[in-house]
């Protein structure tokens, strides 16, 4: 039985006092679940919010990292640098860093092994355009992101990748897959995960949804049989809603 992974990716919200307040706000509402709570804070956050979830059951993870160990990379930050200070998450490949910053399918591939040579567990997003959906490409385009994400990684690195399905036209604009439709495409990915690594692996993986997820739909979608929890946007930056999304299954 895979366990339920509820993920909450701030993007560029929250300063460092926001952050302090809303982990002291959320700990309570929390700390009863047997779901796994991830917490994705922007870079300058990343401190204050692990010294605050200390002796909680709230992980703290990155939005980005760089596949490189060190260089002359100006502005960004390594996985080394994330877990010298105890970072244990790190989002790679959200739509977003492919749309605005020119990630690719090789760089998510390159920053997933640099994330597991250090120690670090990504959360690889993957999802289609509006666009692709209309013209019936879904499958083919989230089956060859995962495939092109994961590839040279071993059946260990595959089993503790969690994916991260969202569909690009859901993130952030109110809609919401069906939960059919949802379970349908993890299903997807995950047979091609089977294809490539066996049924065993396959069976393991942590394939959550995320676009639009809120209160209000989180059950739905997370009793589905293939939908293991959520990568949670705007409804993760209020400490009550991203609660209740955690505690869906009470």
């Amino acid at each position: 039985m895979r366990k339920k992974v509820i993920a909450g990716n701030w993007k560029m919200n929250m300063l460092p006092n926001e952050a302090i307040k809303f982990i002291e706000e959320l700990t309570p509402l929390v700390k009863d679940t047997e779901n796994e709570v991830i917490l994705c804070v922007p870079y300058t956050d990343l401190f204050y919010a692990l010294l605050t979830a200390q002796n909680t059951n709230i992980k703290i993870g990155a939005q980005n990292m760089h596949f490189e160990e060190k260089g002359a990379y100006t502005g960004e930050i390594s996985g080394e640098m994330l877990k010298s200070i105890n970072v244990e998450y790190v989002i790679i490949g959200h739509s977003e860093r492919r749309q605005y910053f020119a990630e690719t399918d090789e760089t998510v591939n390159k920053k997933i092994k640099s994330a597991f040579n250090v120690g670090l567990k990504p959360i690889v997003c993957v999802g289609e355009t509006l666009e692709q959906r209309e013209s019936g490409e879904t499958e083919k385009i989230i089956t060859k992101q995962t495939e092109l994400a994961l590839d040279g990684l071993s059946d260990e690195q595959v089993q503790n990748t969690i994916i991260a399905y969202e569909p690009i036209w859901a993130i952030g604009t109110g809609k919401t897959a069906t939960k059919e439709d949802a379970n349908e495409s993890i299903k997807s990915i995950r047979n091609k995960i089977a294809e490539k690594y066996g049924q065993m692996v396959a069976d393991r993986v942590i394939i959550q949804y995320g676009g639009s997820v809120k209160s209000s739909n989180a059950k739905e979608l997370f009793e589905m049989s293939d939908i293991d929890g959520g990568l949670v946007g705007g409804a993760s930056l209020k400490a009550e809603e991203f609660g209740k999304i955690v505690n869906f299954d009470k």
